[in-house]
């Protein structure tokens, strides 16, 4: 009879969390003086979300903080990781403060400490002020000011009682999806905005991350980055470039500034509008952002990723893979992202496969091997339900989670300073251009009623808390 692996042990002081977003949960989209973001005016534009859905209810978060708190305590979980909203603090972005928004938090805050458990904000998860957007959103500099001056706001109000800060959430989404692509919001279509807007969040990282430092005394301030490891789909040189400049577009192009102070020089498209000849980085750019160097970074993964060289394409597909150029991670870029047909994969079509995360924190772990690292985001997207007893069973969502914090934990034995993991998502969300189609949560929520229902996964991921351990072995 095979043995079960033995329990795989989590360093003792590991900090196991779950992860929200503001515009995904809250609601009260217009209630005690918010003002609106470029997700309120996105979502309610025609074609723009699956359904038409929006976010002006989401899971009733504003309304139900105290079920949602108690249900936090439940899990046992140690951190909770979750967004300010900058138009419930900041109607229009600067300015005048919306003391009801501020108050919204403060009870947050405050019950997450009285249940035990320890906050980490993110100031910024792609909901920006529509008032800032109708000045020119990211693409002014003046939108890096007002950034600082809500960070500012921010430390001050909380920084007796967070400690722990994320400035920017997947910069990479916001900048190709939102400004490249048009399938984010602000829904535009411009490759010279994605670059210029690519410069701009990392300054708002470096000008956000220099406010709290000056505002919070024991401060420690990270970014969260969408990676994927990538791998070529075929074993051929050409491929292999095309993986390596794929991972230099998604990460690199990113940390490189952030820990290094330059962009990549292959980046095709982009490259030549980031040098000392183009229009978007001044003299000290660079420098003042390397000189706000993360104290760590938090690396949200939920799938690897496979490229090709465009030349490789005809050969893969008669391999059984699947893909075509254009896609939102092409644009400009000499790679092509294919799937293989029979791959595993969530509603999301993201393919299922754990040593991915295992991979990912290895080799950014080796590319910077003095940088802590948190998983900020990982989770599975299915089609649940309530069944005839009014239970919401995953079983999907648990192979998918044990497989991930195996390989994370895989990592760790590696040499990995990984000292946390936030799952994707404490609740069923709005999830953004795919509306309520795709649920995350390991909370079951019945979106007409709101009423919560905690799913196998919730019960599973306690007795991980519970336990710092989880069977070995990813695959």
């Amino acid at each position: 009879m095979e043995q079960s692996p033995a329990p795989l042990p989590f360093p003792h002081d590991f900090l196991w969390g779950v992860s929200t977003a503001a515009y995904q949960i809250e609601g009260a989209a217009a209630e005690d003086g918010r003002g609106p973001s470029i997700w309120d005016t996105f979502s309610h534009e025609a074609g723009r979300v699956l359904h038409g859905d929006t976010g002006d209810v989401a899971t009733d978060h504003y309304h139900r903080l105290d079920e949602d708190l108690d249900l936090l305590a439940e899990l046992g979980t140690k951190v909770y990781r979750f967004s300010f909203s900058w138009s419930r603090v900041l109607p229009s972005g600067r300015g005048t403060v919306n003391e009801a928004g501020l108050t919204f938090y403060d009870r947050l805050i405050d019950g997450l400490l009285a249940r035990g458990i320890r906050p980490v904000a993110t100031l910024y998860h792609w909901d920006l002020p529509q008032a800032l957007d109708d000045e020119g959103g990211w693409e002014e500099r003046s939108t890096v000011e007002a950034f600082a001056e809500y960070a500012t706001l921010m430390g001050r109000r909380y920084g007796d009682r967070v400690s722990m800060w994320t400035t920017i959430n997947e910069p990479w989404v916001l900048t190709y999806l939102g400004y490249a692509v048009g399938a984010h919001a602000p829904g535009k279509t411009s490759t010279t905005a994605a670059a210029r807007v690519h410069h701009n969040i990392l300054l708002a990282h470096a000008a956000g991350a220099a406010a709290l430092r000056e505002t919070v005394t024991d401060a420690s301030i990270g970014i969260a980055l969408n990676m994927s490891e990538i791998y070529p789909a075929t074993d051929t040189a050409a491929s292999r470039d095309a993986a390596a400049l794929a991972f230099d577009q998604l990460v690199t192009s990113f940390l490189a500034p952030l820990m290094g102070g330059e962009y990549p020089a292959n980046l095709v498209g982009y490259s030549e509008l980031w040098s000392a000849d183009g229009d978007i980085v001044a003299e000290d750019d660079l420098p003042a952002i390397a000189r706000q160097r993360p104290d760590w970074l938090s690396i949200n993964e939920y799938h690897p990723r496979y490229v090709v060289a465009p030349e490789d394409l005809d050969t893969v597909r008669r391999d059984g893979w699947v893909g075509e150029s254009g896609t939102p991670f092409t644009i400009g870029q000499p790679f092509v992202d294919v799937t293989r047909g029979s791959a595993p994969k969530s509603i999301m079509g993201w393919i299922l496969e754990p040593q991915g995360l295992r991979d990912i924190l290895i080799k950014v772990s080796q590319l910077y091997p003095d940088l802590p690292l948190y998983v900020s985001e990982n989770g599975f997207a299915g089609a649940d339900y309530l069944d005839q007893t009014g239970e919401a069973k995953d079983p999907e969502r648990i192979d998918y989670l044990r497989g991930h914090i195996a390989a994370a934990g895989e990592a760790i034995a590696a040499g990995v300073d990984l000292r946390g993991y936030f799952l994707w998502s404490f609740l069923d969300n709005f999830e953004w251009a795919e509306g309520y189609l795709p649920r995350f949560g390991i909370t079951y929520v019945d979106y007409p009623t709101g009423r919560r229902t905690p799913k196998s996964s919730f019960h599973w991921y306690r007795r991980v808390i519970q336990s710092n351990a989880i069977s070995g072995g990813s695959h």
